[in-house]
């Protein structure tokens, strides 16, 4: 098993800074409206729990798996990208999206540099202070959510990929982080399993997004197999569709075992929590495929049968491994 090790000297506080110093000095309002201060940093901590824990998503966060204290740690993470994500998708931020995006980078770079008097940001300074983790990840993040106000298609898989490396890659990297794992073979495996997450998610949504105007299957996959824009928009699942879904699965399980390996390479704790996540982003292509790929006017979702499933099938694979010495 290979583990990193915690450190709380902040070496990688010293961040080049995007936007002026005065800018960061003097921070707009805070653009998700969260209550003011002061704020403490356990109150903030509570803030982030209470987000992170209400809002519905098809994988854990920071699941009973995961060591307590560093719950709290990837509940802050979340809060900030879930926020984020608001920003780009949410009606209420119509006409001001990238405006609230920009003001949350400054509070962004000015967290690492100060303390910044708003819950989100109290506790993302204490949790990248307490795990050196840098800033990297978190502005790819705020680019991914830039591009979801502009680009709605993609011409090719490799135009995807580049998109999950800002949206989905660094979410596993901030995760490893926390956890002390900085070896760049996990973050690989890990890259892989992320972008296979959130392209699962992206054939499960299909039915929500092509309404909105997006498409995620990349243009020359359409073209390849058949399939045009009007036919998604008209819900029919032809025969041509239904072979581009089943190859599209097809590929994002190759992508889940290809990553799989960092499974059994992390500390106890993360190796629970992402072989349940694993199993929850196979199960969604196994509901895709169960329905025989109609999914153009239907969103399959995990049920609670299917959570416990995955948590039994999890704690019972961890099992054999803690057995024969793997972990």
């Amino acid at each position: 098993m290979a583990t990193g090790s915690h450190t709380t000297t902040p070496r990688l506080f010293a961040v080049p800074l995007a936007h002026p110093r005065e800018e960061v000095d003097a921070l707009p309002d805070a653009p998700d409206g969260a209550p003011p201060g002061p704020w403490t940093k356990e109150a903030a901590y509570r803030f982030c729990e209470r987000l992170a824990t209400n809002h519905y998503e098809n994988f854990p966060v920071a699941s009973r798996f995961v060591p307590a204290p560093l719950r709290p740690h990837l509940w802050a993470i979340y809060t900030f990208a879930r926020t984020a994500d608001d920003f780009a998708d949410e009606p209420r931020f119509e006409g001001r999206r990238r405006q609230a995006i920009d003001a949350w980078e400054l509070y962004l770079e000015a967290c690492y540099h100060r303390d910044v008097d708003h819950p989100v940001f109290m506790a993302l300074r204490d949790t990248v202070r307490r795990h050196n983790i840098p800033i990297g990840p978190f502005k790819a993040l705020l680019m991914a959510f830039r591009m979801d106000l502009t680009k709605h298609r993609y011409a090719s898989f490799a135009e995807l990929r580049h998109y999950c490396t800002h949206s989905a890659e660094p979410v596993g990297q901030l995760v490893l982080y926390v956890h002390g794992h900085r070896q760049p073979e996990l973050h690989r495996f890990s890259d892989e399993v992320c972008t296979a997450l959130q392209i699962a998610n992206f054939l499960q949504d299909l039915s929500v997004d092509i309404p909105r105007g997006r498409c995620y299957i990349p243009q020359e996959d359409l073209i390849h197999f058949g399939v045009t824009w009007d036919q998604l928009q008209a819900g029919r699942h032809t025969t041509e569709f239904k072979e581009l879904m089943r190859f599209s699965c097809a590929r994002v399980r190759t992508m889940f075992l290809r990553g799989r390996p960092v499974i059994r390479k992390v500390s106890p704790g993360l190796s629970l929590e992402l072989e349940a996540t694993w199993r929850g982003g196979m199960k969604i292509l196994d509901l895709i495929e169960a329905r025989d790929f109609e999914v153009l006017d239907y969103r399959p979702t995990l049920d609670k049968r299917d959570v416990v499933d995955i948590a039994g099938r999890s704690l019972f694979t961890f099992g054999r491994r803690f057995v024969r010495g793997e972990v």
